[in-house]
């Protein structure tokens, strides 16, 4: 009797596990690419609603049954997503802000005065630069800059991913003296 042996095309002999694992790495590789461009993975995808017709006790027997716990949610994230429904709704995000300026220090080969959706610096301009999940155009308010007034996310930075934002200052002294905070900002999309 033959035992779950594969033949490939080039001669080598693969058992079931061996294929198993290969799977396992492609689909892994497969992912981590996806990720990287930005995209997200959804593994189950399900809306569970429950009436009082729903609730009748599930039968018991040999059934083998296997909680997996899902991974949660931060609160950031959980109000994010209840509130991006409406547009003109102010949400609250803890956030890492980071000053900058547009010196090559701050903005290496990009430092040429203009943002990333092309706005051309001009003396007295207070922006952001976020993830892009945050489109461009998107109102901010930082406590402790730009004197509580809201900013617009105008420019975007290689290392600012997630729950990170950079505020421009004009120099580099400034973006120093801001340096790096851990604040709560409010978002309205656009």
């Amino acid at each position: 009797m033959v035992r779950g042996i594969v033949k490939g095309s080039n001669g080598i002999v693969f058992n079931r596990f061996t294929l198993l694992v290969i799977a396992c790495v492609l689909s892994f590789i497969a992912g981590s690419a996806y990720t990287k461009a930005g995209r997200p993975i959804t593994l189950f995808n399900a809306t569970v609603t429950e009436t009082q017709a729903d609730t009748q006790p599930l039968p018991t027997g040999t059934m083998n049954s296997a909680v997996i716990p899902m991974p949660s949610m931060p609160e950031e994230e959980k109000k994010a997503e209840t509130n991006s429904e409406s547009s003109d709704e102010w949400r609250t995000i803890r956030m890492r802000v980071t000053g900058y300026c547009p010196c090559s220090k701050c903005c290496g080969k990009f430092a040429d005065g203009i943002t990333a959706n092309g706005h051309k610096i001009r003396p007295g301009d207070t922006f952001v630069a976020a993830d892009k999940r945050y489109s461009f155009g998107t109102e901010m308010v930082i406590e402790g800059y730009s004197n509580g007034k809201s900013v617009k996310v105008l420019d975007r930075g290689g290392a600012i991913r997630g729950n990170k934002l950079d505020v421009f200052f004009h120099t580099h002294q400034e973006a120093l003296e801001w340096g790096v905070r851990y604040i709560d900002v409010k978002v309205r999309d656009k």
